[in-house]
């Protein structure tokens, strides 16, 4: 666990650091970098209020149609100007193989049963996915880029399937390429169980100067994260307020307050979404219907002044009559409030 007296100086260079990586990106593509803020958010206060950058993860639209055009369209129909990017549609767009591997459905929470000829056949996408990651040119994602600021969207986050241990060092370079030349700062993935994963990912993070934000779901604690941030200056933290407040046992509001005080030099993104705690179900709720405190946390981003994108992930039901943009909107109208906006 890093000690208390080393934040300041653990901040200032994070700061030198990010300020490099937007200069880098800046050459990438050809043309200046101009930011008043170490994350890359657009210059039309759009979905920022109060200093404080409201964003949505893209897959809060996971029910709707979902090609890079489309989820931009649903994007600015949200109001938001800002994102955390997954990756399917922008590699579709940049051509990733197509998977044509027939396999059963889903069972919800297992995976599905395959035969040992669909084992084979799933394993050899795979490496055809992994070799094109590896080759693939990055003038696709900066389209993207191009394509999402015109429209006043910019990119901090980039989560695509392709930082796990399972994957080459190749790809998940590709997704550290990918994510600067999209405009990121930061890719996301699920927190490792194996130290050894999360120090991988760590030096390869500092290689390409992007950080690396784990996300938890209801494993996390106040020091669920500390291994993983003792290991490299480029793992952070992408803190889920709702499986905080939903994992229960000593988690609580006043302690999710104070780990975003503690931590807060250290998360690079937080998802915002309101849960229950795990007394009252654990359910995912309308914002302002739940246990997590959402209206404290914006206002101590606010207050603190502190450089985090907080993101919306839409996991409650949508209500007949009404879509995903509809609820994002919902969402960003809560934090609007909420902010005093």
């Amino acid at each position: 666990m890093l000690l208390n007296n080393n934040q300041a100086r653990n901040q200032s260079r994070r700061q030198f650091l990010l300020k490099g990586s937007i200069a880098s990106i800046g050459l990438l593509l050809g043309g200046p970098a101009v930011f008043s803020r170490p994350y890359l958010v657009s210059n039309d206060p759009g979905s920022k209020f109060f200093g404080v950058q409201i964003g949505v993860i893209t897959y809060s639209f996971r029910s709707m149609p979902g090609s890079a055009e489309q989820i931009l369209q649903y994007i600015t129909s949200s109001g938001i100007s800002a994102i955390e990017l997954m990756g399917d549609a922008v590699e579709e767009y940049a051509g990733k193989p197509v998977n044509q591997v027939q396999t059963p459905p889903r069972v919800a929470g297992q995976p599905p049963k395959l035969t040992d000829e669909q084992k084979a056949q799933m394993s050899a996408y795979a490496k055809q996915v992994a070799d094109w990651r590896a080759a693939v040119s990055m003038d696709k994602f900066a389209e993207i880029r191009k394509m999402y600021n015109k429209a006043g969207v910019s990119i901090y986050a980039f989560k695509p399937n392709a930082l796990g241990a399972n994957n080459t060092d190749a790809e998940i370079e590709y997704a550290l390429k990918a994510a600067k030349t999209l405009g990121a700062t930061s890719v996301t993935v699920e927190l490792p169980t194996d130290p050894a994963q999360s120090k991988r990912l760590g030096e390869l993070g500092e290689k390409h100067k992007v950080y690396i934000g784990y996300h938890a779901h209801t494993q996390a604690t106040d020091t669920a994260w500390d291994t993983a941030l003792s290991q490299s200056p480029y793992n952070s933290m992408n803190l889920d307020c709702g499986h905080y407040i939903a994992a229960g046992g000593n988690n609580t509001k006043e302690t999710l307050l104070a780990l975003i005080e503690a931590k807060h030099d250290r998360i690079t993104t937080m998802h915002i979404k309101d849960r229950q705690t795990k007394i009252n179900g654990g359910n995912n709720k309308p914002w302002g219907q739940g246990d997590t405190p959402l209206k404290e946390i914006l206002n101590l981003l606010k207050a603190k002044k502190y450089d985090i994108p907080a993101t919306i992930e839409l996991e409650y039901e949508i209500p007949a009559g009404s879509d995903a943009v509809k609820e994002t909107k919902n969402c960003l109208l809560f934090a609007k409030n909420a902010l005093g906006a």
